[in-house]
């Protein structure tokens, strides 16, 4: 054993561990891992995002899966080496189910099993048409009455949603309804993108005009058709709009603008949704099989309700609905909230000579860009990460990879080591008086965003004007507001022209509600959150975010969402299960979610 090479082993480990899963032996396969050990299944084994922590989880999962999903064919992945690093062997591996192939990634400690992420890339017999597969697209040959390319999509285009229904309809045109048709497209499910505004990308576009994206372009990538190599960084928000109405062009999706949809209806027995929309001041009856909520999770304004808010005489509206700068020249501004878009408007206001106060309610956590790309994104998504071969496909596996349950322990270091880089920075902003966290356990931006989606901001600018004083910032919470402004509770009157309330969004089921009802709403339960018991994420404890990408309580009932990453990366395993059920094939769900919280 001492003399074979690491692959060798790592192979004979794959090989003993397949045997007792193909024999149904699964106190032999369970005696493979660590007792501290973590199993995350992306729709593969569970057809659910779900993780099993321990042994006793382990067998569980396997005691209801294994009969059914049948996996063979373990091994380490083509091209593929192991590693070994601080006692642990990392390895691409690859395997089959009785109905998909699969890719994961393993990592041994002591020769066993500590964390195992296992995926489904495609369904055999339904894979994407690409490579040796792709379409000819040209008609070689001759033949009367044939059409053209342009004249198919034009017919599928006028009959799809009257003359025949799509199988899947996604509410919501952003990013992530983009995104998840493009994969649908591919797997060929008829499927309708429906949105509210003018043009694709007008999400973005009508956005307060200073808005660019905070992660970085390898973080970004769309499927299929990635940014080329020259595009910025960090993407103006009118490019992204422009990227995304191309990209739903050439990936031809079935894309109706200025549609709104009105009520969703689900037929228990016929197992089909009826839902009627406003295309453009006509109303359709659509009867979808599968339903996707892709509102985003910032995607519904929490607008509050402070008393006296009806007797201010200025202009008062949502960040959501900030119209930009410009109008507010000279005029004295509020702020109410302190995470990215209030301080990135903040920044625009400053910029365009408003007088700019920025009411912070609760603390938030700060982390410089430049200090983020370097020591938090830097091995996985940046120019650096691609010249040392890590793609952005395997940067997505390598933290799907890492279990929610211990994610924080990798994240604690790395915002210590921000801490210290840039401690003068955080010196000044705390003698600016303002209210800095790291999160409740130290752990920095990446898990506060995954618990609770809030409550941080990466500073592109903004913290300096607040440390000299530019931005003024006062500490306290809104008690009413009156014709004038905005009064605090210690007392405190803010003179404001405008105010600005950079609330934040409520729980993605809120669109149900508005659609379905509130008892479907809370039949589904809240979306997003870990269930970690920390700051606006309730336990107990549920491993996996709350909804999302996976089946809800309610049947054909899906939520899509979050940045462009998981928009990106989620697609993937939501389309295949919806492809599963649309070609009939057998998706027995492993650890259907419950309902903890309501909103």
């Amino acid at each position: 054993m001492l003399d074979t090479t690491l692959t060798d082993q790592t192979q004979e480990f794959l090989d003993t561990f397949g045997a007792a899963l193909e024999q149904g032996d699964i106190e032999a396969a369970t005696g493979l891992f660590q007792d501290d050990c973590y199993w995350r299944d992306l729709v593969s084994f569970t057809w659910n995002i779900k993780t099993v922590e321990g042994k006793e989880q382990v067998a569980d999962m396997l005691r209801h899966q294994l009969a059914t999903t049948k996996p063979s064919g373990w091994k380490v992945a083509h091209g593929e080496t192991p590693t070994e690093e601080g006692g642990i062997t990392t390895a691409w591996i690859e395997f089959e189910t009785a109905v998909a192939r699969g890719y994961g990634l393993l990592r041994l400690k002591d020769g066993l099993i500590w964390t195992l992420l296992t995926t489904m890339v495609e369904l055999k017999g339904h894979e994407e048409p690409k490579g040796f597969q792709r379409p000819l697209g040209a008609k070689h040959g001759a033949g009367k009455h044939r059409t053209t390319w342009k004249e198919e999509r034009e017919k599928e285009k006028a009959e799809l949603g009257y003359e025949t229904q799509p199988y899947c309809l996604i509410i919501g045109g952003g990013q992530g309804g983009i995104a998840l048709g493009a994969r649908l497209r591919q797997l060929a499910v008829p499927t309708i993108i429906v949105e509210r505004n003018d043009r694709p990308g007008d999400s973005w576009r009508n956005r307060y005009k200073s808005l660019c994206l905070h992660d970085p372009v390898w973080y970004d990538h769309l499927p299929y058709i990635k940014f080329p190599e020259n595009w910025p960084v960090f993407s103006p928000k009118d490019k992204i709009g422009d990227w995304l109405e191309m990209y739903t062009r050439v990936m031809e999706l079935n894309y109706w603008t200025r549609t709104t949809a009105k009520s969703a209806r689900y037929d228990e027995t016929s197992r089909e949704w009826t839902v009627v929309v406003d295309r453009d001041g006509e109303e359709v009856v659509l009867k979808p099989k599968q339903l996707v909520m892709a509102t985003g999770m910032s995607g519904k304004a929490n607008m509050p309700s402070f008393p006296g808010m009806e007797k201010f005489q200025g202009d008062q509206h949502h960040s959501s609905q900030h119209p930009g700068p410009d109008k507010y020249k000279g005029k004295k501004a509020v702020i109410v909230g302190s995470n990215n878009s209030a301080h990135d408007i903040a920044a625009a206001l400053w910029e365009n000579e408003a007088d700019v106060t920025m009411v912070q309610r609760s603390s938030t956590h700060i982390v410089r860009s430049d200090t983020l790309m370097e020591i938090g994104l830097g091995d996985l998504y940046s120019e650096r990460a691609v010249e040392a071969g890590v793609t952005t496909e395997k940067a997505d596996l390598v933290f799907a990879s890492l279990p929610y349950a211990i994610l924080h322990e990798f994240q604690i270091p790395a915002y210590a080591a921000m801490k210290e880089q840039d401690k003068d920075f955080y010196n000044g902003l705390e003698q600016a008086g303002f209210w800095l966290d790291w999160g409740d356990d130290q752990s920095g931006l990446f898990m506060k965003y995954l618990r609770r989606g809030s409550g941080y901001y990466i500073d592109i600018g903004a913290s300096q004007l607040i440390i000299d004083g530019e931005i003024k910032i006062r500490r306290g919470q809104v008690v009413e507001v009156d014709e004038t402004g905005v009064i605090l509770d210690d007392g405190t009157h803010l003179d404001a022209d405008v105010i600005v309330y950079a609330t934040g969004y409520k729980s993605m089921n809120s669109w149900i509600a508005d659609l379905a009802g509130q008892e479907m709403a809370d039949k589904v339960g809240k979306v997003w959150g870990l269930g970690s018991d920390t700051t606006k994420d309730p336990g107990p404890w549920e491993g996996e975010e709350r909804n999302m990408w996976k089946p809800t309580q309610q049947e054909a009932l899906w939520f899509h969402g979050g940045n462009l990453h998981q928009s990106r990366h989620y697609s993937q395993f939501l389309s295949l299960q919806i492809k599963a059920r649309m070609e009939g094939i057998d998706t027995p769900v492993y650890g259907l979610q419950e309902v903890h919280h309501l909103s």
